[in-house]
């Protein structure tokens, strides 16, 4: 009898333990949860978060472009879209859209927002996008979401590394291009006067005598020259005045003429070249193409570094701005501007109508301006042709 009771408590005791274990770990275990992503770069980009991303149900897989396009022809998908794609280094978000759709400005017409992916800026090289319906309705969504269930994951990232809106080479040099200045601004501003050692052009390394440098004064400083006069060309309004960055400047020595050396040249530094405070990079790559809201009616009033003809990756100035509702990332239509003929037979002028030409995105904006990158061209595109809301139907 001994002998049993001392078995029985033993058995209690493991009995116990094992359901202290039990207990330990379900205190201790995670509970399963959708997919987080760690950001290890700061600070996060300022983009809009969904308020409440939609649910995973409701998916259903597409296996015909075909039928997915007429489930939703205003939507423009490309008839040969792919169903699945897998997203590579150097990809941008306009040529992922243009993959799946002919208009790439309705991209955020086709993604779709969920819990793994709380914005289509944080997408990153082999990621997986699918096709799916939602409501019988064609969307752009990260494989997995829905059509099967994934593990919980944790994923460390450079925020460099997401995929960006549009091809950043291509403006890398005018990152810290031509910004728009009155002219009292510049009149007002300290120039260079003279390049020690006899020098006859400015470059890097080289030392400046400045001119009019107030006493109390920063020690960096972007060097700029005078370029063209921004003028509207409907109402004849003076909008500025383009400096044109030749390079950057460090303080040495105070004084009049004060003494600096060039630090930077981005192409020869003359005398005269004035010194401005070098701007805040408000420049983000974050966002994704769009329309505006209304009508835009502007026009190309300038084209970076002086070519007569537009093409495709070239930057051109537009005389609307900030206040006219434009912001980065809205994609515009170019229009050739309207000419006229002789009708051969009344041998009165005839106007002919506007021509879509192309498309720009815009991702630089001050107030009365902004810089757009030529995304497509079709026709030849020059100085004063116009640009507008994106039209659904043109360019297809």
């Amino acid at each position: 009898m001994t002998q049993y009771k001392a078995i029985e408590a033993l058995v209690r005791v493991a009995t116990l333990s094992a359901a202290a274990a039990v207990l330990a770990a379900c205190a201790t275990a995670p509970t399963p949860a959708q997919p987080v992503y760690t950001v290890t770069t700061a600070p996060k980009p300022p983009v809009a978060e969904p308020a409440e991303p939609f649910p995973d149900e409701g998916l259903e897989p597409v296996d015909n472009v075909f039928m997915a396009r007429e489930a939703a022809p205003e939507l423009g998908l490309r008839e040969d879209a792919p169903l699945r794609y897998v997203v590579k280094k150097g990809d941008t978000l306009w040529e992922i859209s243009n993959k799946f759709l002919a208009d790439a400005w309705q991209w955020p017409e086709l993604w779709y927002v969920n819990g793994k992916i709380a914005n289509p800026h944080l997408i990153y090289p082999g990621d997986v996008l699918e096709l799916a319906y939602l409501k019988g309705r064609p969307v752009l969504t990260r494989g997995g979401s829905g059509l099967e269930r994934v593990s919980p994951q944790v994923r460390e990232v450079s925020l460099g590394s997401a995929v960006p809106g549009i091809p950043i080479d291509a403006i890398r040099n005018f990152l810290r291009g031509p910004r728009v200045v009155d002219a009292e601004t510049l009149n007002r501003a300290p120039y260079i006067l003279d390049f020690a050692d006899s020098h006859v052009l400015g470059a890097e390394g080289i030392g400046v005598f400045i001119q009019k440098l107030p006493a109390d004064t920063p020690t960096d400083f972007a060097v700029v020259r005078k370029g063209d006069a921004y003028k509207d060309p409907v109402t004849n309004e003076l909008l500025g005045y383009e400096a044109i960055p030749t390079g950057e400047v460090e303080l040495r020595v105070p004084g009049a003429p004060a003494e600096g050396v060039l630090t930077q040249a981005f192409r020869e530094v003359l005398r005269g070249d004035r010194l401005l405070p070098l701007e805040e990079d408000n420049f983000q790559a974050n966002f994704y193409p769009h329309a505006p809201a209304g009508p835009v009616g502007g026009r190309i009033i300038s084209v970076f570094e002086g070519v007569s003809q537009i093409a495709q990756y070239q930057i051109v100035t537009l005389n609307r701005g900030g206040l006219h509702g434009i912001e980065p990332g809205h994609v515009l239509s170019i229009l050739q501007a309207r000419r006229s003929v002789r009708d051969p037979y009344t041998k009165k002028m005839v106007s002919l109508p506007e021509q879509y030409a192309g498309q720009l995105m815009v991702f630089k904006v001050s107030p009365k301006l902004c810089y757009g990158l030529v995304m497509s061209a079709t026709r030849p595109i020059h100085l004063l042709d116009k640009v507008e809301k994106p039209d659904p139907t043109a360019g297809r």
